[in-house]
């Protein structure tokens, strides 16, 4: 069967909205066809007709016609914008921003192509029984620098996910703990991402292919990071809180208040013994 240079799962997706074009091309121009059936029954019904009488029908028919086509090519405008925005929506959920180019829409080899690979599609259609479709799942990478770098950063969220426990941990905790935690984890945090993103870059060179899938694991990391200093940040200021809520700052809270109330006292006492000016 003719190809298209899409992967499997995409080349369904194809023919499936051809199958969808194609049936609306169909009832459109049945609509058409029934334009012409309606005249020929409801107006060609006299043996002779002046040329006035013709030019009358045919106008009409035209005024019809011309309507349904217009009313299908709007329609299909509208039909395709609905499916880049499918498509677009599913990428900025990724961050990725998409490009067209217009000028090859034009392009006959590329139009011949996808006639071919139609009237192939439709030939391989008749010839398999109907079965009921359901919607294809991704497969799973398996491609040795892409799998090996999705390990990578699966290992970053399974470090992400330990960090988060070891907030826990700070939250009954302080002092070195958190020194701790701050320095350590999160520079290996930050050490995996730089990592990963080194590796991205060798990567994207040997295998372009793979680009948008690097880019999105290289984002969900930075993502990543990103929440786990807002929670080390918060987690700081839990632990001051805490502090100052202990039994040692309390106290050290009272010694301090007695003490300036020793200091006022004295100098109430020295205030007695100087001289008055």
């Amino acid at each position: 069967m003719a190809e298209l240079g899409l992967n499997e799962h995409h080349q369904n997706e194809v023919i499936n909205y051809m199958r969808f074009a194609r049936s609306k091309r169909g009832l459109r121009l049945k609509t058409v066809d029934s334009c012409f059936q309606d005249l020929k029954e409801s107006r060609l019904v006299e043996e002779t007709f002046t040329i006035d009488e013709v030019s009358e029908v045919l106008n009409g028919l035209q005024a019809v016609v011309h309507s349904e086509v217009e009313s299908e090519l709007i329609n299909t405008a509208y039909t395709n914008v609905l499916l880049l925005r499918q498509l677009f929506a599913q990428a900025e959920k990724w961050y990725l921003k998409l490009q067209t180019d217009i000028s090859e829409l034009e392009n006959r080899d590329l139009l011949e192509q996808v006639a071919e690979f139609e009237k192939a599609e439709i030939t391989s259609s008749n010839k398999k029984p109907i079965l009921d479709v359901t919607k294809p799942k991704l497969a799973p990478l398996n491609e040795g620098g892409t799998a090996e770098l999705l390990n990578k950063a699966t290992n970053a969220l399974d470090e992400k996910s330990k960090l988060e426990k070891a907030l826990q941990d700070l939250q009954l905790d302080q002092g070195n703990q958190k020194d701790f935690i701050k320095a350590q984890d999160l520079s290996n945090l930050e050490n995996t991402v730089a990592a990963l993103k080194s590796e991205f870059q060798k990567t994207l060179n040997d295998k372009t292919e793979n680009q948008k899938s690097l880019e999105e694991n290289l984002a969900t990391a930075k993502h990543d990071l990103l929440r786990v200093q807002e929670q080390l940040h918060m987690a700081e200021k839990e632990l001051e809180k805490k502090f100052q809520q202990t039994a040692a700052y309390r106290n050290m809270k009272e010694i301090l208040t007695k003490k300036n109330d020793q200091i006022k006292d004295l100098r109430k006492r020295l205030a007695q013994y100087e001289p008055e000016d």
